[in-house]
């Protein structure tokens, strides 16, 4: 008999902010180690969140991170580049799955058979490990960049547009891991400079 059919869940963490990539991960479980308290990665503690997410990375069978960076996002728009980022995941993977389950209603356009499943996050135990996965990562990686400009705050709001991210923006107009096409963006390039920067 064959191997179990390996399952890999994929999710996206990062279409709403202003900045930084839009990352995804894919996750393959390895059925003989199961993973406690999995869950969508947004109702789970930061704290729980980082537990998990090294648990994840010990047990798994497979994980991989895919991203696509704000000049992608600004040349395809954001679902675009995140169904790329999400190819870039599964195909990074060191196991190739035999069926792929996605958090949300669409699937990119590759040659797996997959299935969209929308609040998969929290129902499809892969999909909640993806989940975890990738906001862990990108939440640090905001974390980092907060350290190279913190005066824009980026470890508190992670660059999701809240009232005090766009005050800063608006005084301090943004940094080149923006995304330019972004409205709120667009909007303080047209304050500064009267006319929108070409991306």
């Amino acid at each position: 008999m064959n191997d179990a059919l390996r399952i890999a869940g994929v999710d996206e963490v990062g279409r709403g902010p202003l900045v930084g990539d839009v990352v995804t991960a894919a996750v393959i479980l390895d059925p003989n180690k199961p993973i406690l308290g999995l869950n969508d990665s947004k109702k789970l503690s930061e704290k729980k969140r980082n537990l998990l997410f090294d648990e994840i990375i010990e047990n798994a069978l497979s994980w991989s991170v895919g991203r696509a960076s704000p000049k992608e996002i600004d040349h395809l728009n954001i679902l675009h580049a995140t169904m790329l980022a999400m190819k870039r995941a599964v195909e990074s993977l060191s196991i190739q799955p035999d069926l792929v389950k996605v958090d949300g209603n669409r699937c990119p356009d590759w040659q797996y058979i997959s299935e969209a499943i929308v609040k998969g996050d929290g129902s499809v135990a892969e999909i909640s490990a993806a989940s975890i996965i990738a906001k862990v990562t990108r939440d640090r990686e905001m974390a980092e960049l907060h350290l190279q400009y913190p005066e824009y705050g980026f470890n508190q709001h992670k660059g999701y547009p809240t009232k005090a991210h766009l005050l800063r923006l608006a005084e301090l107009g943004p940094t080149q891991e923006y995304r330019m096409s972004f409205k709120p963006v667009q909007q303080v390039l047209i304050q500064q400079n009267g006319v929108i920067r070409a991306v």
